[in-house]
């Protein structure tokens, strides 16, 4: 099944109507604590490996089990979009059936030449948070499946 592909400002929109709804940032905890969209919790897809580019966070799916049931309508958004592209798979092929991949992520897609694709969450000024505490950053959410 193909995966939802939604725009920044769908994103929000669905957020703000759906109580089932949430949005997960699949950045490193360093990216996610510059910024991210109000309201998401941060569960990296991948984490920076000085040797090898990134490697992927074989807790991921863990991770997200132990927080949400599959029947929970989820938005995976990146900094430009292939982190959550690759986190959305992994939610579906584990069983989650209402997940959708927002375009442009935080910061915004662009092509070789610097031209933007698809803009980010950032750019089209929705609201932004830097909160990174408890039952919102990946250390304390991770923290218990331990």
């Amino acid at each position: 099944m193909a995966i939802k592909e939604i725009t920044p400002q769908e994103a929000r929109d669905l957020l703000e109507k759906e109580p089932n709804c949430v949005y997960i940032d699949v950045r490193t905890a360093h990216e996610f604590s510059a910024g991210h969209p109000r309201g998401a919790v941060n569960i990296p897809v991948a984490f920076p490996d000085p040797g090898q580019g990134m490697v992927i966070n074989q807790g991921f799916i863990s991770v997200v089990e132990a927080h949400f049931p599959e029947d929970k309508k989820i938005i995976v958004g990146c900094q430009a979009g292939p982190r959550s592209a690759a986190a959305a798979r992994l939610l579906q092929e584990a069983g989650y059936q209402d997940v959708s991949n927002m375009l442009g992520g935080f910061g915004g897609m662009r092509d070789p030449f610097g031209s933007v694709i698809a803009p980010g969450w950032s750019s089209l000024d929705l609201p932004v948070s830097q909160e990174n505490g408890a039952g919102v950053s990946y250390e304390s959410l991770a923290a218990k499946i331990k």
